[in-house]
């Protein structure tokens, strides 16, 4: 008998250590975070701003624009341009480059419509008005914007065959697939 009272005894302190390693690993697993909602900071977030500096002329300090970078903010991909020898201000969208400045003149040379953009708006309106979505379409949310544009469609190797048959000078086609 006392052989088995061991034996029970060494079982109920076995279950016994089982049950507290595993009370030991989901207190250690719900300190760990996982499945937390609350966020703490981001460490890699926190960048130093630029020195502040006083410009010469007030007035010419850019309108305060919302979202917008301000003048001590810095600027990670203008730093890395500058710091491999090129122009940071290459990046900026509005920036035309020299290398551009000859496509522009030449796209520019018959001159420029300033209403082009509410021309072309109003056009698109009149086109989706005449070719509104049918009734599937509109209950699929499909665009028909394909099917509206379908006949100013350009084939680039017709056109290409049109120009040459006209006498203009064309630059080398892609093989045809």
């Amino acid at each position: 008998m006392m052989l088995r009272t061991g034996n029970l005894g060494l079982i109920m302190m076995a279950k016994s250590a089982v049950i507290l390693a595993g009370i030991a690993v989901f207190s250690l697993a719900a300190c760990s975070g996982a499945g937390k909602s609350s966020k703490g900071p981001d460490e890699f977030a926190v960048v130093p701003t630029k020195p502040l500096t006083m410009p010469d002329d007030l007035n010419a300090l850019p309108e305060p624009r919302p979202g917008a970078l301000s003048r001590v903010d810095q600027e990670p991909n203008k730093d890395a341009v500058a710091a491999l020898g090129g122009n940071g201000a290459a990046l900026d969208g509005n920036l035309i480059r020299s290398s551009e400045q000859t496509l522009l003149r030449s796209a520019q040379r018959y001159g420029v419509d300033p209403s082009i953009r509410s021309t072309l708006a109003t056009e698109d309106l009149k086109q989706r008005k005449d070719n509104p979505p049918r009734v599937l379409e509109r209950l699929a949310g499909y665009s028909s914007t394909i099917r509206a544009y379908t006949k100013f469609e350009l084939d680039a190797d017709r056109e290409l065959i049109r120009l040459r048959r006209l006498g203009v000078r064309t630059p080398t086609a892609p093989p045809a697939e």
